[in-house]
C-alpha cells in the first residue's frame, strides 16, 4: 500500500473541523485514503442506489443511524444531506465528525460553501505523484509515465494502462457526464475530448476548438466548464502581477492526469510517445500537474499561473508567493542549451520579486545548480520546490 502524502494534513484538519471534504477524480483513490486514515470510522457509499434513496427520501433517519464518526462516499450523489449535517456538527460542536469525499469540483463545492461554510476544511487529492511511487514502481522512464498516466488503480492492479484509460473514460461519459448534463450526441463530445488533448499546453481558443468539432461557441464553453467541474481538464490562468504590458488573456489548457491526454491521443506504447509531436506539450502536462500535486497534497490553494506578453515572450509556469513568484520553465530535452534559460531572463528584466532566482525542469537526469536559474530533473520537483524556503 501506497502511503499518501496528504495524509498527516488529513489527520490534522480532522481534529480541528468537525467536517473534512475531499474532492478529486474518480478512482484518484480517496476511498482508500480516508478508510486507511480512518479506520475506525463507519463507511457509506452513496453510489449504492438503496443507500442514496434512504439518504435522500429519509435524511434525518438515514444520519441518526451513524451518529458520528463517519465517511460518507460521493456525498454528490445525496447533496441533500449536506443541510442535515450542518445541523448535527453545530450541536455536538466536536472535530472529526464527518469525512466526506466528492469528484465534481464545482458544483459540490457550491454546495458546500453555503451549507457548511466555516466548518468544513476541503482538500483535493490528484492521481499519485512521481514522489509517492517512487521507491515502489520504476520511474525512470519519462515516456513510460506519460504514457501510463498516474490513477492508481493502474499501478495497484499492474492494469494495461492504455485499456484501463480507455474504460475509464467510457465510466466517465456514460455515468458520470450523464449525471451532470444531457449531451445529445456523445460521439461529438469524444471527439471534442480528443481535440482538447491535440491543443495541450496551448491557449485556449473555445473558437477555434468548436469549429474544429461542429458546435457552437456557447457548447464549447459548456463542455469545458464540464471537464473542468469533473478533474479531467485542467485550465492555467494568466498572470498579470503589475506588469503594464499587454498580456494574453486565456488559459492554457491541459489535463489532470497526462496518461488519459496520451489514451486521446492514440497512443499506445513508449516508442511511439517519444516519436510524438506533442511529446514536449506531454512532458509540460506531466511536470505541472507535479507541481500542483506538491500544494495539494500540503493542504495548499493552486498558486499557479503562465506569464506570455503580446511580443511572445513566455515562461511556462509562475509560481506565485505573495508578491514574490518563482518561475518556472519546463523543457523536455535532455540537453540544457542556453535557450532553457531566455524566457526567465527576459522576465526578471520587468518583474524583480524573485528571491528565489528561477528554475528549469528538464527530460535530463542530472541537476545544475546555477546561481540564478538551477535546473532539475523531474524527479526532483518537489527538491526544488521545498529550496523555496518559505511557508507556501
Amino acid at each position: 500500500m501506497i502511503k499518501r502524502h496528504i495524509e498527516p494534513v488529513l489527520k490534522k484538519l480532522s481534529e480541528q473541523y468537525p467536517v473534512v471534504t475531499i474532492t478529486g477524480p474518480r478512482q484518484s483513490g480517496k476511498t482508500t485514503l480516508c478508510r486507511n486514515v480512518f479506520p475506525h470510522y463507519k463507511y457509506v457509499n452513496l453510489e449504492a442506489i438503496d443507500t442514496r434513496h434512504f439518504a435522500i427520501n429519509d435524511p434525518r433517519g438515514f444520519l441518526a443511524q451513524y451518529n458520528k464518526y463517519v465517511i460518507l462516499d460521493e456525498i454528490q450523489r445525496a447533496p441533500e444531506l449536506l443541510s442535515y449535517i450542518q445541523v448535527i456538527v453545530d450541536e455536538r460542536r466536536e472535530p472529526g465528525q464527518f469525512i466526506i469525499t466528492g469528484s465534481q469540483q464545482f458544483e459540490l463545492i457550491s454546495n458546500i460553501s453555503q451549507t457548511l461554510a466555516g466548518r468544513t476544511a476541503l482538500l483535493k487529492l490528484l492521481p499519485f505523484s512521481i514522489s509517492e511511487i517512487k521507491g515502489h514502481y520504476d520511474v525512470s522512464s519519462i515516456d513510460k509515465l506519460i504514457l501510463t498516466g498516474f490513477y492508481p488503480r493502474i499501478y495497484d492492479l499492474s492494469l494495461n494502462p492504455t485499456q484501463a484509460l480507455g474504460d475509464y473514460l467510457v465510466t466517465y461519459v456514460e455515468r458520470d457526464l450523464r449525471q451532470l448534463v444531457a449531451i445529445k450526441d456523445l460521439s461529438l463530445f469524444e471527439k471534442f475530448l480528443k481535440l482538447c488533448a491535440g491543443r495541450i499546453g496551448q491557449v485556449l481558443n473555445l473558437q477555434s476548438l468548436a469549429s474544429d468539432v461542429g458546435i457552437s461557441h456557447t457548447t464549447a464553453r459548456a463542455w469545458i466548464t464540464l471537464l473542468e467541474a469533473s478533474y479531467i481538464v485542467f485550465l492555467l490562468p494568466p498572470w498579470y502581477g503589475n506588469v503594464s504590458k499587454r498580456l494574453i488573456k486565456s488559459p492554457k489548457l491541459y489535463f489532470y492526469d497526462v496518461g488519459l491526454a496520451s489514451y486521446l491521443l492514440g497512443l499506445e506504447n513508449e516508442n511511439q510517445v517519444s516519436r510524438d509531436p506533442l511529446r514536449g506539450n506531454l512532458f509540460e502536462n506531466l511536470v505541472l500537474m507535479e507541481i500542483l500535486k506538491y500544494r495539494f497534497n500540503r493542504g495548499k490553494r493552486c498558486n499557479l499561473y503562465f506569464y506570455r506578453d503580446s511580443k511572445g515572450n513566455e515562461v511556462d509556469v509562475i509560481y506565485e508567493i505573495g508578491r514574490d513568484v518563482f518561475p518556472i520553465e519546463i523543457k523536455a530535452g535532455a540537453t540544457v542549451t542556453n535557450e532553457y534559460f531566455k524566457g526567465i531572463k527576459k522576465f526578471s528584466k520587468i518583474y524583480s520579486y524573485m528571491p528565489w532566482g528561477g528554475a528549469v525542469i528538464y527530460g535530463g537526469s542530472e541537476p545544475q545548480l546555477r546561481t540564478d536559474v538551477k535546473v532539475y530533473p523531474i524527479w526532483m520537483i518537489e527538491e526544488m520546490l521545498e529550496s523555496v524556503n518559505v511557508e507556501t
